[in-house]
């Protein structure tokens, strides 16, 4: 995953032209944890949106296992998320209507290609298995996220991109989380915006997001 000289611009609300991103360039490698940090309004969520082909460069590329997403169109940019990407965020999105186990088959539904057993060893592996068939409000904050862990892992992502995953837990769960981040780096690319400064302990690298550059911490 690789950006190149990519420019993000918005207007605030006083009618500013404000570069959360600015001509950044930086290589994400797999088998790598990256740590992304910064103050609040820095830009870090706007770098995951960009990062995770949510949302798109006002100029320059990110590239996506050497394709050039500039020239995707919305329809090859769906299946490069679904199929290359998996996100886990701060308030978990999990559908209320549906059980944890239903949570975690839906990308296999969106991609065509459902696997129960392996939704079933996912949970297991995080720890809730117990829980699948308890909707998300019958969970506490912790499992939750664990279950959105478990939905972002699903379909075999390369890459995860994680939007202050540990804001709404306590001490132990984020130590739990940051540690399954940390295992499944191993062979991914897992790419972590946070505030967090235990993230350091766990991150390979911590970059910088200041004032609309990315720099590695010194």
């Amino acid at each position: 995953m690789y950006l190149e000289n990519v420019l993000k611009c918005y207007v605030s609300e006083s009618g500013q032209q404000v570069k959360a991103l600015n001509l950044v360039t930086y290589k994400f490698e797999v088998g790598k944890f990256y740590a992304i940090m910064g103050e609040s309004g820095s830009g870090k969520s706007t770098l995951i949106n960009i990062l995770g082909l949510m949302d798109k460069a006002t100029k320059g590329s990110v590239f996506l296992d050497g394709v050039d997403t500039r020239k995707c169109s919305d329809d090859e940019l769906c299946k490069l998320r679904n199929e290359k990407i998996g996100f886990v965020f701060q308030n978990f999105y999990l559908n209320n209507k549906l059980t944890a186990l239903e949570n975690v088959l839906l990308p296999m539904y969106i991609n065509g290609n459902v696997d129960l057993n392996k939704a079933k060893d996912l949970l297991k592996t995080f720890n809730v298995l117990d829980r699948e068939s308890h909707y998300p409000y019958e969970l506490s904050g912790g499992e939750q996220q664990r279950v959105s862990l478990a939905r972002a892992l699903v379909n075999n992502p390369k890459y995860i991109l994680a939007d202050e995953p540990t804001g709404n837990l306590d001490s132990k769960n984020e130590d739990e989380v940051f540690n399954y981040l940390k295992d499944i780096s191993k062979d991914k690319c897992v790419i972590v915006v946070s505030h967090n400064e235990k993230i350091k302990n766990y991150a390979d690298k911590v970059v910088y997001l200041e004032k609309g550059v990315l720099k590695d911490e010194n």
